[in-house]
């Protein structure tokens, strides 16, 4: 059972992480935390290509967030492999993360906010809810699923989540020093984004920027953070 890692990323498929928290965990990997990425689903939609076989696409897309999460430090990447579009809030699903949770133990989840209002990703929804569950209270009570503990998988009590997309930001992360190494990480993703046109740079840039607005640093990454309190 690993016991010190800092944060836990769940993301729902290949490349999102890059997009919302990756200036963060690079930096936080500078300073010798470790960090561990969960990829919900396999990816097996994201394409344009209609030659591009579904199969053919997982495999690419797992080898592009390995590269990525090389790029950034990040310690171990889980592939939970549910399908592209087809991720839905079961037990089996929490459990699944409940049990990434426990064996990890981070102090820290990051996840993609799911209350982003109308027009939202289905996976993005169904895995920032139920990463939420399982944070709160699944990974905390022994009697929830307590066949994790034959598997040695003890509760755990997780100190903060953080939401990125959040309507309602309360955290900034300063991302002035990383966000060159998170636009490298992101264009590891070939498949989805290709040599990153500079149109592409100078908007993330500007967000980051606008992300920054009022802080005593240029470029960050916003997040709605939520402090448990047990």
């Amino acid at each position: 059972m690993e016991n010190d890692y800092y944060m836990l990323v769940v993301t729902p498929h290949p490349d999102d992480a890059e997009f919302g928290v990756a200036g963060t965990v690079r930096k936080l990997t500078r300073e010798g935390r470790k960090v561990v990425y969960v990829v919900c689903t396999n990816g097996d939609k994201g394409t344009s290509d209609r030659n591009m076989k579904p199969e053919d696409l997982v495999k690419t897309r797992e080898k592009e967030q390995r590269a990525a999460a090389r790029v950034l430090g990040v310690s171990k990447v889980e592939f939970m492999r549910y399908p592209d579009q087809g991720l839905e809030d079961t037990p089996e699903f929490r459990k699944a993360l409940v049990r990434l949770i426990r064996r990890y133990r981070p102090q820290v989840v990051v996840t993609a906010n799911p209350y982003i209002k109308y027009m939202w990703h289905r996976d993005h929804r169904i895995t920032g809810q139920a990463v939420l569950d399982a944070v709160f209270p699944y990974a905390r009570d022994h009697l929830s699923y307590p066949e994790l503990l034959e598997e040695g998988l003890e509760p755990h009590k997780v100190r903060e989540v953080w939401l990125w997309g959040p309507e309602d930001a309360n955290h900034y992360s300063d991302i002035t020093d990383t966000f060159d190494t998170k636009l490298q990480a992101l264009g590891c993703h070939k498949s989805q984004v290709g040599d990153i046109p500079q149109e592409m740079r100078d908007r993330m840039r500007d967000w980051a920027r606008t992300m920054a607005k009022g802080q005593n640093f240029e470029l960050a990454e916003a997040f709605h953070r939520v402090m448990m309190r047990y």
